[in-house]
């Protein structure tokens, strides 16, 4: 990018879903984000982000965690600083994760759930696991570094069939 166009900085990330019918355990979906290398963007995160854990360095922060999606809009919140990640880092992945404890869940087994990234008041990105109904966890959106600074992003949404401890080691590969 070059020129007036400054790419992507800060955004956030939020995540909605519909609770469980009464009686059923509860549906508990959560963010997850991934923080890869520039020497290797597809291999190992360098480290992930998600309930009760932030990056070390401050710049990817969950600051709010539903359990059972409750509540009015969006459930979950994560903020991703791309302005401030250390030149060391060339690619951010972040997904959504279904905690399995109550039994198998997937996407197609949880209303309304949607998805969306923004930068300020502009939506970048909406997205509602329809593509992936089958997946018990998918990935969203990645964030490229372009040269020094600049930021660009790109939809990847992409089914796993995975927990999501599992999840976290393959959040950032081409393979679902």
């Amino acid at each position: 990018m070059s020129g007036l166009n400054k790419g992507v900085g800060r955004v956030e990330v939020t995540l909605k879903w519909d609770p469980a019918p009464a009686g059923a355990p509860a549906h508990d979906l959560d963010l997850v984000a991934g923080v890869f290398a520039a020497g290797d963007p597809h291999g190992a995160p360098v480290h992930l982000v998600h309930f009760g854990s932030r990056s070390p360095d401050g710049t990817i922060t969950l600051h709010r965690d539903s359990r059972t999606g409750q509540g009015f809009g969006y459930d979950e919140a994560m903020t991703v600083e791309l302005n401030r990640l250390d030149a060391r880092y060339a690619r951010v992945v972040v997904g959504v994760a279904i905690q399995q404890g109550g039994g198998r869940l997937t996407f197609g087994d949880i209303a309304n759930t949607g998805i969306r990234v923004r930068e300020g008041y502009t939506d970048l990105l909406t997205h509602d696991f329809a593509d992936v109904p089958g997946a018990r966890a998918a990935t969203v959106v990645e964030f490229t570094r372009d040269g020094a600074d600049d930021w660009s992003y790109r939809s990847i949404s992409r089914g796993f069939d995975a927990d999501p401890q599992t999840f976290g080691t393959l959040l950032g590969s081409t393979v679902s």
